[in-house]
């Protein structure tokens, strides 16, 4: 066989070798990998390479934080060789804390990482201060460390453009006056005033220096270890005025006994001023320094750390009125004193004055007949709501807390057995048989009780059945078998408003109570406890039911709420809204209208004035010539038993001008215990007392 015969057949013989394809696809995924995976270095590389702006904003974090040193941390080692960290922490601290700046801000137009060993940073930066808020532009210099990592050059154009470093910020600042509250015909009750500033130069003391602090101590109510305090203090030298305490102009008494002592200078300042002191204490309220909570909670509204701001009463309740904004301006001066720049700036505002409902001569008036006593007064003019006195006894002198009280003087008023910074018209209390009249305008609208129905003679004391158990109710005054409303509301028969009650019902009474406003905000410019009938919503036996009609078991009426009841006797069954704004031509705002008829409200209306004009009736010592009362006294016994001997008895009187004149008042007073005392016309003369001071008789 020939070659090219065999090479054929061999050729036949053999099968090609398959092509291998997935050799090609292989390489390439290969390659891409390779690829990627460089293309993940160099972007790591270059993503981790440091960012200079990443410095700036953590410099600005730090700032915000107040964390001078980590500030100073981040500054290049040729900054720190120019200004020491001690020097550093005072210049930023003084001047960011100076002006108050808070909420600092930065940001920057674009960002990039860099490979430059120094690069020059743009960034923008604002800030809130004393004076309104800043903001500017500005450049920084950074430059990398040993590490690579951006550190910053350092000077005071970094606090702001135009600042050198020989160069000052500036607060100046424009005192605005807070508002001034006056009563109705124009009396200050709260007002700028001029005290009197006591203080020392140190230089000017006699040899018995120990001696006369002692004295100043007890004349000032100090202690002597803060009169040291005072006079030891970095800034005080021989000729230095050290304030000690300021004291009303009018202690006249104090004042001469200090200027005996060596040293002892009295200066004029102004200062907020309370003229009525304690007969208006619990009403006006008091301001004090604001607190930092106090700055938090009002930031942006005007505030800074000299402010002051309303703490209870009218201060408390318009001082969105009252307050005082302060004017300011953020000023960077040069070495001399010039102004360069002024950074921001606001003008003073005063606050706006207010003119309230309160007459401040029957104010005193109230305050001098309940002064002596645990107990609260209110007047107001039914006809208008508009509230003419509001007395809390024993008060206490809001001038104490502006002209600084001590320790021992606080702790005094806080552990007195009078507690004198209750306030007694904001509370709640038993109400005792003035609530009688209430019961009574019910019954008789729910056409429950007839008011010539002759309820039985029952004597001084009653159950309603056995099943009551020792429990009976009691009155005092045993005035025959002629148990009507009249009579009832004359004498102030327990009895018959125990009956009353339950044939009126829980149900009935319970939806007349709501409709009057318990458990209820009382709409009031100062914030009172509301009215209640029952802890539980629901009057739980007929025994409480019983009580609740004589004004007992669980109710407590606040005394402003029960003027704005007593006032539907005079509006035609509707009940008048209490106000203590004054304003011009105001003729009042119904609170209820129409609670009850016209007739129904007629009829107990007419048994009220009898209380007054029958002799015989509980108020008949509030009588004045010449006017037409209505009105009803009350004691609610507070005891633990029936027969608890030991409780004690809350006299309450109310009475209210019933006839059409220029001069409406309505005044409801109350004593916390009045027993051995006379129980309710205790009261009652007080009440009488005011009244006829108002009216002129």
């Amino acid at each position: 066989m020939s070659t090219r015969k065999q090479y054929l057949k061999n050729k036949k013989k053999r099968r090609p070798p398959k092509r291998r394809r997935w050799l090609i696809p292989l390489i390439i995924f290969l390659v891409l990998i390779l690829c990627s995976g460089i293309g993940f270095l160099v972007w790591h590389y270059l993503r981790s390479r440091p960012i200079p702006e990443d410095t700036v904003r953590n410099y600005f974090s730090l700032l915000n934080d107040g964390d001078y040193e980590g500030m100073y941390a981040l500054l290049t080692e040729s900054s720190k060789d120019s200004v020491s960290e001690e020097d550093f922490i005072s210049r930023n601290q003084n001047i960011y804390e100076g002006i108050e700046a808070s909420n600092i801000k930065v940001s920057f137009p674009s960002e990039e990482s860099s490979s430059k060993d120094t690069e020059t940073v743009t960034y923008s930066t604002s800030m809130d201060t004393c004076a309104g808020s800043v903001s500017f532009d500005n450049q920084a210099v950074l430059e990398k460390d040993s590490d690579g990592a951006y550190r910053i050059s350092w000077d005071s154009t970094l606090i702001f453009p135009s600042l050198q470093d020989d160069y000052k910020v500036r607060v100046e600042t424009e005192t605005a006056e807070r508002g001034s509250i006056y009563d109705r015909n124009g009396t200050a009750l709260a007002t700028q005033g001029t005290v009197s500033e006591v203080g020392l130069v140190p230089g000017k003391m006699s040899g018995n220096k120990e001696e006369d602090i002692q004295k100043i101590a007890e004349l000032l109510d100090m202690s002597t270890d803060d009169i040291n305090s005072l006079l030891g203090a970095s800034y005080v030298q021989d000729d230095t005025f050290v304030p000690l305490k300021q004291i009303s102009k009018d202690d006249t008494d104090t004042e001469s006994k200090l200027l005996e002592i060596s040293g002892i200078l009295i200066n004029d300042a102004a200062e907020r001023i309370y003229p009525l002191g304690a007969a208006a204490g619990h009403l006006t309220g008091y301001v004090q320094s604001v607190t930092a909570e106090d700055l938090e909670k009002k930031a942006g509204e005007g505030y800074h750390a000299g402010s002051v701001i309303g703490k209870s009463g009218l201060e408390l309740a318009y001082e969105d009125t009252l307050k005082a904004v302060d004017g300011s301006s953020v000023n960077i001066v040069d070495s001399d004193g010039n102004v360069v720049e002024t950074l921001a700036s606001q003008e003073a505002k005063n606050g706006e004055d207010i003119h309230v409902t309160i007459d401040a001569s029957l104010q005193q008036t109230a305050y001098d007949q309940f002064s002596s006593d645990n107990g609260t007064a209110v007047a107001m003019n039914p006809k208008t709501g508009e509230v003419l006195a509001l007395v809390s006894a024993p008060g206490y002198d809001p001038n104490e807390f502006i002209m600084g009280m001590s320790d021992r003087r606080w702790e005094e008023l806080n552990n007195s057995e009078n507690r004198p910074l209750t306030n007694r018209f904001a509370a709640s209390w038993v109400p005792g048989s003035t609530f009688k009249a209430l019961t009574a305008v019910i019954g008789v609208d729910s056409g429950k009780i007839d008011p010539q129905e002759n309820f039985g003679y029952e004597g001084l004391s009653w159950q309603e059945d056995s099943s009551w158990g020792d429990y009976h109710v009691t009155t005092l005054t045993d005035y025959g078998d002629q148990v009507n409303l009249e009579n009832a509301l004359v004498y102030s028969d327990n009895i018959y408003f125990a009956k009353a009650a339950l044939k009126i019902g829980a149900d009935t009474l319970i939806d007349r109570f709501k409709a009057m406003g318990f458990d209820e905000e009382i709409p009031f410019e100062l914030s009172l406890t509301s009215s209640t009938y029952d802890d539980d919503d629901n009057i739980d036996s007929d025994i409480q039911l019983a009580d609740t009609g004589y004004g007992q078991g669980q109710l407590l009426v606040n005394p402003v709420h029960m003027l704005s009841m007593y006032s539907l006797f005079v509006n035609d069954g509707s009940m008048i809204q209490p106000t203590l704004l004054c304003q011009d031509g105001y003729t009042g705002k119904m609170w209820k209208e129409n609670v009850f008829s016209a007739d129904a409200v007629e009829t107990v209306r007419n048994d009220l004035i009898q209380v007054i004009e029958n002799p015989s009736g509980t108020g008949a010592s509030a009588r004045i010539d010449g006017v037409t009362l209505l009105g009803k006294t009350g004691t609610a016994e507070i005891k633990d038993s029936q027969s608890d001997t030991d409780g004690i008895e809350r006299g309450w009187f109310i009475c209210e001008t019933a006839d059409s004149t220029d001069t409406p008042i309505a005044v409801a007073g109350m004593v916390e215990d009045v027993k051995g005392k006379g129980g309710s016309s205790y009261v009652t003369e007080k009440v009488r007392n005011i009244t006829a001071d108002y009216l002129g008789k």
